[in-house]
């Protein structure tokens, strides 16, 4: 979030010592045994007697790679990161105060199932366990120990924030519009075995998320002598897999755009404490929550208002008062589905377990061993009468506009088994999923309100590629997810053309535009002017993504070409020499770019003017099922290593090479014994 500390209007109460108190550090024995078994590359596979001790295990194992980010993650939960990261920390605090996440826990934990809960309890207690035996390590004492609320309640606080609702506060604090809709990447396929060279099933998992902090992808393998084993990738502070494949099945998640948030903007009495429904005056709910902010070497106890209407959460700002409603608000199961879908072993017990709902947004690419292959848009959409115009803001005094039912799972669009013999998503529309006979229609689902229209450069490409031939092998599959290829016809192509028209046209920066001239439009690096390309194509896509207007080409081109020239004294800079993957000690060149399927987002290095990747392609995992029935084969690789915490370790970057080079590692499932 961007929420400034003077736009939340805080009230400093008072100055007080942090106070570390070292008794709540307290060593939690693991519910049964449990075993932690390391690779050449440091990935952890964790074997324990039960699932809950093998989730003990598992925050056990990421603790010893990425203790401090696993805590500030509890910490946001608990409202006390403002106490660790000073006034950054305390706009998540805030943000979590304002959504009630301790609320909601409260009123729905009821609902989450006692092996859920015994699961979350189990990481808790492996959390513990090592804050115990390494207090130096522990950013704030008094949160520890920590409970299996705690764990559910990170889904809490995170769920929302990947369909936006986090943009909205930060907008609505900020002058009181809406904000941009801001994409998240991926790309996803999967491959039924009449479009494989060897009759094999395959699914490649290729998220893209950022290389550090909360939002980084974590490795591991889990097998536990209760039927539990899984190998794939989860965030820091999840106890299960979050994505990745069992012996029988497996799947994989892009970010969706659905429309899931509402905004309405209420009509206030003289005293700003009331607001009119339906022609009455209701008083607006409003409590105090303290926020601990660390300034220097002390917390301070910071009060401010928290207030709220029938409609959900409402901030106030210089334009007036608004109200938020977002899917999901109230549920507290997304920890639940999450571990219930890691241990289906069918196509039908996967259905039943999305059929909760508990998960409100992000597709789903599915395969299994028996040769299904499915696509879901996965999104929890509420009921609305189709002739509203829901994107706009909309009338608080309404009560008709206050929905409070969801469309059910079978009107979700929901794909399987195309013809076609493959199903994709890279973060587009849901009708565009497979060859274009056997994709889904909008008139499939009358009246369904929020789903997006969105097309990127990647689905576009994905699609060229993949109806281009018949039968795919294992280089095929690996050609197609690696393309660094611009369709010009994409939006990123048509802005990135007429970027270098108004360039053109300004008749100032001739050799950059003649330069820009003999770019192939591709990001392969075998061209001389893909350096200065990937500068313009990396501002426009930043635009694009937050649906801003697009800057005049001519400044565009200008800061490219000013940034060249200083840096390297040239335009036509080798693109291996510019574009870096950079960790610790590790340097390598590393192709692709912004919007290709081989997606990676750069930042300038403001010392030696180098573009250094920081995004994009991040945690990849391909995998077959063979046709003959044995253990699926698996590959994954990541930009860093395991140890994503610890600079000293020989995992901190041990696997950027691999990835610079496009290549993977093999990754066996695991088996208890």
């Amino acid at each position: 979030m961007l929420l400034g500390l003077i736009a939340l209007g805080f009230t400093v109460s008072s100055c007080a010592s942090s106070g570390a108190r070292l008794s709540g550090l307290q060593s939690t024995a693991p519910p049964a045994p449990y075993r932690i078994e390391r690779d050449e590359y440091g990935v952890p596979t964790v074997y324990g007697e039960t699932d809950p001790a093998t989730a003990f295990g598992l925050a056990f194992a990421h603790s010893e790679d990425d203790f401090a980010t696993i805590q500030r993650q509890v910490l946001a939960v608990r409202g006390e990161l403002g106490a660790v990261d000073g006034p950054e920390g305390a706009q998540a605090d805030y943000f979590g105060k304002l959504i009630d996440v301790q609320g909601q826990l409260a009123a729905g934990i009821s609902t989450v199932s006692p092996e859920a809960r015994a699961m979350a309890q189990g990481y808790a207690d492996g959390l513990n366990l090592y804050a115990a035996m390494h207090p130096k390590e522990v950013l704030r004492p008094q949160i520890f120990p920590l409970t299996g609320d705690d764990v559910i309640g990170g889904f809490v606080l995170v769920s929302p924030l990947f369909f936006g609702v986090d943009g909205t506060v930060s907008r609505l604090f900020g002058n009181g519009e809406l904000p941009p809709d801001t994409e998240r990447g991926s790309n996803a396929f999967a491959f039924a075995p009449h479009r494989t060279a060897d009759g094999s099933t395959v699914l490649v998992s290729n998220s893209h998320q950022p290389w550090e902090g909360a939002a980084a992808w974590y490795e591991a393998r889990v097998a536990s002598g209760e039927g539990w084993s899984m190998q794939g990738a989860l965030f820091p502070g999840s106890p299960v897999i979050l994505m990745g494949h069992n012996a029988n099945l497996g799947w994989t998640n892009t970010v969706n755009r659905a429309d899931l948030t509402d905004v309405y903007k209420l009509v206030l009495d003289d005293s700003g404490k009331r607001y009119k429904l339906d022609g009455e005056w209701k008083d607006l709910a409003h409590r105090y929550v303290w926020l601990k902010v660390k300034f220097g070497p002390v917390v301070v106890p910071v009060r401010q208002s928290v207030w709220g209407s029938v409609h959900g959460p409402v901030i106030k700002n210089k334009s007036g008062a608004y109200a938020i409603r977002y899917a999901g608000y109230g549920e507290v199961r997304q920890f639940e589905q999450y571990y219930k879908l890691s241990r289906t072993n069918s196509l039908e017990e996967w259905r039943e377990v999305m059929a909760m709902q508990a998960i409100p947004a992000t597709n789903y690419i599915y395969a299994d061993k028996l040769g299904n292959i499915a696509y879901l848009y996965n999104a929890r959409l509420p009921k609305r009468d189709p002739s509203i115009a829901w994107e706009d803001v909309l009338p608080g005094d309404r009560s008709d506009l206050i929905w409070t039912e969801y469309e059910p799972p079978e009107r979700i669009p929901f794909l399987l088994n195309p013809p076609a013999g493959y199903v994709v998503n890279s973060n587009n529309l849901p009708w565009l999923a497979t060859a274009p006979a056997d994709d889904m229609q909008p008139e499939d689902y009358p009246g369904l309100v929020g789903v997006e229209m969105w097309k990127t450069n990647r689905i576009l490409r994905a699609k060229t590629l993949l109806e281009s031939d018949d039968i795919f092998d294992d280089a095929d599959i690996h050609r197609i997810k690696f393309d660094k290829a611009y369709d010009k016809s994409s939006r990123l192509g048509e802005a990135f053309k007429a970027a270098l028209e108004d360039a053109r046209a300004a008749g100032t920066l001739t050799q950059a535009v003649a330069l820009l001239d003999t770019w192939d439009w591709t990001a392969d690096g075998q061209g001389s002017a893909d350096s200065l390309a990937l500068i313009l194509l990396q501002d426009l896509q930043w635009k694009l993504y937050a649906r801003e207007t697009l800057p005049a080409g001519r400044d565009i081109l200008a800061k490219a070409d000013a940034h060249l020239r200083g840096h390297f004294g040239k335009l036509d800079v080798p693109y291996a020499e510019f574009a870096r993957l950079r960790r610790g000690k590790a340097d390598f060149a590393i192709a692709g770019g912004p919007e290709t399927l081989r997606a990676l987002l750069f930042l300038p290095d403001e010392v030696d003017g180098r573009y250094v990747a920081a995004g994009g392609d991040s945690f990849m995992l391909m995998v077959k099922w063979p046709k003959d029935g044995s253990a699926p084969q698996t590959r994954t690789i990541y930009p860093f290593g395991a140890a994503m915490g610890r600079p000293d370790s020989p995992h901190y970057s041990d696997q950027s090479e691999m990835f610079s080079k496009e290549e993977f590692k093999e990754s066996p499932l695991p088996v208890y014994n």
